[in-house]
């Protein structure tokens, strides 16, 4: 179990890093990064982001909901 968590934290760590040289290489380039935002396009794709989010979040509390109440039912008899 600890060797999960060192491995799961190297693994994050490589990530985290990654990112933070994809964004150093993309500025230290020279190009244009901010495109979407540039054409009014990221509001879309935020909204887009923000409903599918919340339509993931409704539905996990639908399901909790009804796992609940066939605990309850299994509970009652």
């Amino acid at each position: 179990m600890k060797f999960q968590k060192i491995i799961l934290a190297i693994l994050c760590s490589f990530i985290t890093f990654s990112s933070l040289f994809a964004q150093a290489a993309a500025s230290a380039s020279g190009e244009k990064t901010d495109f979407m935002n540039s054409n009014g396009k990221i509001f879309v794709v935020m909204a887009v982001v923000v409903v599918i989010i919340l339509g993931l979040f409704i539905y996990l509390f639908s399901l909790d909901k009804k796992l609940s109440r066939l605990e309850d039912l299994e509970k009652g008899k």
